[in-house]
């Protein structure tokens, strides 16, 4: 980021985060001092407050399987799935004092009811003063798209250069131009 505000003389930097794309920044913002250097955060699906992968997680931790399945992710070399479940030491850390930064940019969420990979997908809405959080299927009742197909959806693209815009608090996107139903 520091790279980014030089090059472009900013004094702050706006993000958007898909999935644990959107996890990663919210870390650097909590945890690294970031948060003065944000104006805007825009979060599509992202692992929030982690996911229990439809119930697995969750199967998971009854069976007593989730340190095994853990280590097993470490040896494969992809922890951040591990790290995104809502049990995850990562994932307490993070949300432990809170869901956003004082003082810190105004934060947008867009969720749609049809992900299949944060799940549930209400987990992935934030708590706190500046927070926009817009479920896609209360603003375009017909748009299925999932978890995948936020980056080619329409309406997602539209609140979020509402959001970047600092566009108006009410603002409806035109319901067309889906993203895809994957995940």
């Amino acid at each position: 980021m520091d790279k980014v505000l030089a090059s472009t003389g900013s004094a702050k930097v706006n993000i958007i985060g898909h999935s644990l794309g959107g996890s990663v920044p919210m870390w650097w913002m909590k945890k690294m001092g970031g948060a003065q250097k944000v104006d805007k955060y825009v979060g599509w699906a992202p692992s929030s407050h982690g996911t229990n992968l439809d119930g697995i997680v969750d199967l998971g931790n009854q069976l007593n399987l989730m340190g095994f399945v853990t280590h097993l992710s470490n040896v494969a070399r992809f922890p951040g799935v591990i790290e995104q479940t809502n049990t995850s030491d990562y994932t307490r850390e993070m949300w432990s004092d809170g869901d956003t930064v004082p003082a810190g940019p105004r934060y947008t969420v867009v969720m749609t009811k049809y992900d299949t990979v944060v799940t549930p997908y209400a987990t992935q809405a934030l708590k706190g003063e500046d927070v926009d959080n817009v479920v896609l299927q209360d603003v375009c009742p017909t748009d299925r798209a999932g978890h995948i197909g936020l980056f080619n959806d329409d309406p997602t693209l539209q609140i979020t250069m509402n959001a970047l815009a600092d566009g108006p608090s009410d603002f409806k996107p035109v319901c067309r131009g889906f993203g895809l139903q994957l995940l």
